[in-house]
């Protein structure tokens, strides 16, 4: 029965059906016009490549729902299965509305209701509904009954309105398919004893009822079905509804860069660092504000949020996508004009929209951004926010201390009675200046080579490669802060001068491998200084300890440490997969048992070194590492090895904070494995 044979009053159902849908389309059109125009006011994108791949990738990660499944944890998050069943389902229910509504009623192709397509295809869409149902229902609960932490306050009426349209749609389409079993259609009447076996019950509940009475029914059900259809296309880009098309852009569009890596700005010829304002932003980070489904997966996991810091992602995100809505038409006006955008609008955002203190809390562990399922990228954002208060001077005095000795000294640790070499005496170790033809350059790091309790580090795996018989050479005095601090700080300048001499002494020495102890160290010549011709093979030394132990070049005697659990570092697991070999190793340690904390791999903890806050004071709310020591001893073991020295002096300290120095201590693996093979 093709609803739009039928008049409605003096109305045809032809026009009622395509009236209703161009002037949805049309609201639909207009707002996504409005948004695109906001987006575009930010800043060029370059580097895009490879779209076959890109767009493949995108498209399987959306339509398997692995974006959400991969935070799908049983007795901690069953949500993301909700959402799946609900996306998969929604996937289904859009080639339906194509094919049978769109072609079949709206072009009048009767004769696709009357095929074996149609049939089993209606067959998919009982079960789907259902699906969609228990998956709307479950959302309905979660966020207005039971209520996580991550989904309280905020836009509540606006998440009921959209649970609410999720949920009508499939309960509209399950009933106008029983209308139209109980007159005898499509799906009934083909031929098939089996009917959909929801909407087949449904169907009983008209048994007995006149054909007029069911008629009824059946059209009062189609329309409800497609007006909530053309309501949610209305209501997609006034909402967070909007993640359903803005995210997969957003993932076809994902920056080409190293995951550990920050985007470079060319400073000979940038008229600003940062973002100063919303329309300094890029227009992809503005697409990332659009793909936000403020799920607050993020927040959950963010080590400054947990431990009682401002910081939030979710709101870093939704802030600055409020300022681009509110401050977005009288930009575009001002642009049609030629004019310069109004202050009084185009506000500040350091200060303003995002708080210093939400600014500066952040350790760039990369937890928000390898959570969200929408590929929203809150990182450069922060960094960017952190690049323009640096440009005005505006950062805390210990940022400032730590940046200048950067660049006065080449190292961050200002007060430090070490040099470069101290930590090598009586050890033979040749510098390259001494002799360029090694196999590898062992890059010490300043925290290796200039801390009391780093150099313990860098001994220990010196004498194991030595033990082990590797060619080896350092840079020595020659070796500078490879930048790390200073570009996660927000000092671009410093970055780059550090950057560009040190690939000008390894590119010297014509240095082509290079391992090094520190992830931050690894990450930064591995993955950024490619960005300025710099062109390495880096391993970490949990790589080569791995590779050496394998090969039967260390010896490992009795280790006896007791339980031993993995502190992973983000810039090492998180920022670079590097997972598997740090536990193979300790494996190798005889008569220890390892035990893995709660938060762990991908969603381990931060220490709350990085992001340059190695060297910042933690003022507000616990220390991030005195909650990591509380996994810690919660494992109750009696050592947390880790492979950073970061995450080593984090530990430490909060250690002896904590005065628990008797009940669990902290080391490096390298440290472990050198003290086992002495055995």
């Amino acid at each position: 029965m093709l609803m739009t044979r039928n008049y409605f009053g003096f109305i045809p159902g032809y026009a009622l059906f395509w009236g209703v849908f161009v002037i949805a389309l049309l609201l639909f059109a207009y707002r996504i016009r409005q948004l695109l125009q906001y987006m575009f006011l930010g800043q060029k994108e370059t580097g895009y490549n490879s779209w076959g791949k890109w767009i493949t990738t995108t498209f399987a990660y959306v339509f398997s729902q692995l974006c959400q499944l991969k935070n799908f944890r049983f007795k901690k998050d069953r949500a993301p299965l909700g959402h799946a069943l609900m996306a998969w389902g929604f996937f289904v229910f859009v080639l339906f509305y194509f094919f049978f509504f769109i072609l079949a009623e709206g072009f009048g192709l009767a004769g696709l209701e009357k095929t074996n397509f149609f049939y089993y295809f209606a067959w998919v869409m009982d079960f789907m509904a259902v699906l969609i149902i228990i998956g709307a229902g479950w959302g309905l609960i979660r966020r207005f009954i039971i209520r996580p932490a991550r989904l309280k306050g905020g836009q509540t009426i606006e998440a009921l309105i959209i649970l609410l349209s999720v949920f009508t749609h499939p309960f509209a389409f399950l009933f106008n398919q029983a209308t139209v079993i109980a007159m005898g259609e499509a799906p009934a009447g083909l031929g098939h004893t089996l009917l959909p076996p929801f909407s087949s019950w449904l169907s009983h509940l008209f048994t007995g009822s006149a054909l007029t009475v069911i008629q009824n029914w059946h059209i009062a059900f189609f329309w409800t079905d497609w007006l909530t259809v053309l309501l949610v296309l209305v209501y997609i880009p006034y909402s967070r509804y909007l993640h359903v098309i803005a995210s997969i852009f957003n993932g076809i569009f994902e920056p080409r860069l190293p995951k550990g890596a920050l985007k470079p700005i060319d400073l000979e010829h940038a008229e600003f660092l940062g973002i100063p304002t919303i329309d300094k932003l890029t227009w992809k980070q503005n697409l990332d504000l659009y793909a936000c489904v403020v799920c607050g997966n993020c927040q959950e996991q963010c080590p400054a949020y947990i431990t009682g810091k401002p910081l939030n992602p979710k709101k870093v995100i939704q802030d600055l996508k409020q300022q681009l809505l509110k401050a977005g038409p009288e930009l575009v006006k001002a642009k049609a004009k030629g004019e310069p955008a109004p202050q009084n609008i185009n506000v500040t955002l350091a200060g303003k929209v995002i708080l210093e203190d939400e600014i500066w809390a952040c350790t760039t562990c990369g937890a928000c951004d390898t959570t969200c399922p929408v590929w929203v990228k809150h990182i450069d954002k922060i960094v960017d926010l952190r690049r323009n208060l640096v440009e005005q001077s505006i950062l805390p005095e210990t940022a400032k201390a730590t940046l200048q000795s950067i660049e006065r000294r080449g190292h961050p640790w200002r007060g430090t009675t070490l040099n470069r070499t101290d930590w090598a005496k009586g050890m033979n170790i040749k510098t390259l200046a001494e002799d360029p033809k090694v196999d590898i350059l062992y890059w010490v790091g300043c925290t290796e080579a200039l801390d009391e309790r780093g150099i313990k580090i860098a001994q220990s795996f010196a004498k194991l490669m030595q033990q082990a018989g590797v060619n080896f050479g350092i840079l020595g005095t020659e070796e500078s802060c490879c930048g790390d601090p200073a570009r996660r700080l927000g000092d671009e300048m410093t970055y780059q001068a550090q950057a560009q001499k040190n690939i000008e002494v390894l590119k010297g020495y014509n240095v082509k491998k290079i391992v090094t102890g520190c992830p931050h160290c690894y990450n930064t010549i591995k993955n950024e200084y490619p960005q300025f011709e710099g062109n390495f093979e880096v391993i970490h030394h949990t790589e080569l300890i791995g590779d050496l132990l394998k090969q039967g070049k260390i010896k490992i005697g009795k280790g006896d440490y007791g339980s031993i659990t993995f502190h992973d570092p983000c810039y090492l697991g998180r920022h670079n997969d590097i997972y598997r070999q740090p536990r193979e190793i300790l494996k190798e340690l005889t008569c220890t048992k390892m035990v893995e904390m709660e938060k762990n791999r991908k969603r381990a903890f931060c220490c709350g070194g990085g992001g340059g806050r190695l060297w910042l004071e933690e003022r507000i709310g616990q220390r991030i590492s005195e909650n990591r020591i509380d996994q810690v001893i919660k494992t109750k073991a009696q050592l947390v090895a880790t492979a950073c020295p970061y995450c080593l002096q984090m530990f430490e300290d909060a250690i002896k904070t904590k005065q628990a120095q008797d009940t669990v201590k902290v080391k490096d693996i390298a440290e472990l494995i050198a003290e086992s093979s002495a055995k």
